[in-house]
């Protein structure tokens, strides 16, 4: 039985606006093995950003807020930790790579900077120490001349290696868990693989988890072992990469495996699911994914679907295969 570094528990996130409450992560619980890589993926806007951030409790307060549930790193409730506590956590335990590295390195400060300070910060060695260790993780994730590096500032670098050079941030001080959010955004296809394998390379490495957060099943295929979908700030499926691929059991999942270009098969159009996902401030009173749904009935239009568990570790949220649904379709059928 595996053992769990991290575990979200029925976790809600609200964001408050002058057009009232907008619940962008409603009742998400989930949780990350030692050692394992898991991707959340789905569209834009379902919640798979404000998860991360609530994980590191970095919403913005106002007008964000964590308003119910635990998150749980090796049993301790990262929410009733104080402000330093979490300082000394981030980037220690946990660390994160964002989305644009352009916009999340300062622009001012030379590279070696950056990286030196953040080993000082956590880890209170001195500056030839940091210097040390800044030279180790340029050369770990294959910088070219790691010395010279340290005075470069983030304009004179490629995307790769300003992505490199994120990476090398985030893991100088050999995290527990790494949250990538979206790690190969913006990146052409060969540096987006040698990226990717990095982390692969580093994670076997160091023995760290990893939370992939992406829109992109492609990558989560290459990198993950299990896949969680989110929805309109709720997961509506979870399971193995295999068991995913294989036989995806939400309609929004088997919308996105059918949205995905397969080589040699030809098609005029590729599938695409209908509609967008609802603003937060108006999800539907069922179902949220009703609206989309080409297998909607009058039930997932009137009642939220519960969770179904299958086997062991495989979960989605949907009436589909319920006694409820199946009397509602035998009746049209009368």
């Amino acid at each position: 039985m595996s053992e769990k570094l991290l575990e979200l528990v029925n976790l809600k996130t609200s964001f408050y606006t002058r057009h009232g409450k907008i619940p962008a992560v409603d009742g998400v619980s989930l949780h990350i093995n030692r050692g394992e890589t898991v991707g959340i993926v789905g569209e834009s806007g379902c919640g798979k950003s404000v998860t991360s951030l609530s994980i590191l409790r970095l919403i913005p307060n106002p007008p964000g807020k964590i308003e119910a549930g635990q998150i749980l790193l090796e049993g301790e409730n990262l929410l009733l930790k104080s402000k330093k506590d979490m300082r000394a956590i981030r980037g220690n335990r946990i660390s994160m790579i964002f989305q644009e590295p352009m916009s999340s390195l300062n622009p001012v400060l030379t590279i070696g900077r950056q990286i030196i300070e953040t080993v000082i910060l956590h880890q209170r060695v001195g500056r030839n120490e940091a210097k040390a260790k800044a030279i180790e993780m340029l050369k770990l994730v294959g910088i070219p001349s790691p010395e010279k590096r340290l005075s470069s500032y983030p304009f004179q670098l490629s995307g790769g290696q300003r992505q490199r050079v994120m990476i090398a941030i985030a893991l100088v001080c050999r995290p527990q868990l790494l949250i990538a959010d979206e790690p190969t955004t913006a990146l052409d296809v060969t540096i987006q693989a040698q990226i990717l394998d990095l982390m692969k390379e580093l994670k076997d490495r160091l023995g760290m988890s990893i939370l992939l957060i992406t829109h992109d099943l492609g990558v989560v295929a290459d990198i993950a072992e299990r896949i969680i979908v989110m929805y309109a700030g709720q997961v509506v499926e979870e399971g193995s990469v295999h068991s995913i691929f294989k036989t995806p059991l939400h309609p929004y999942t088997k919308g996105l495996l059918l949205s995905i270009p397969k080589i040699g098969l030809k098609k005029e159009r590729l599938y695409i699911i209908p509609g967008t996902i609802p603003k937060p401030s108006e999800y539907p009173t069922g179902c949220r994914f009703s609206p989309r749904c080409e297998y909607k009935q009058q039930i997932c239009l009137d009642k939220a679907p519960p969770v179904k568990q299958q086997e062991l570790g495989r979960s989605y949220r949907c009436w589909i295969g319920s006694e409820e649904y199946a009397e509602y379709i035998k009746c049209q059928s009368i």
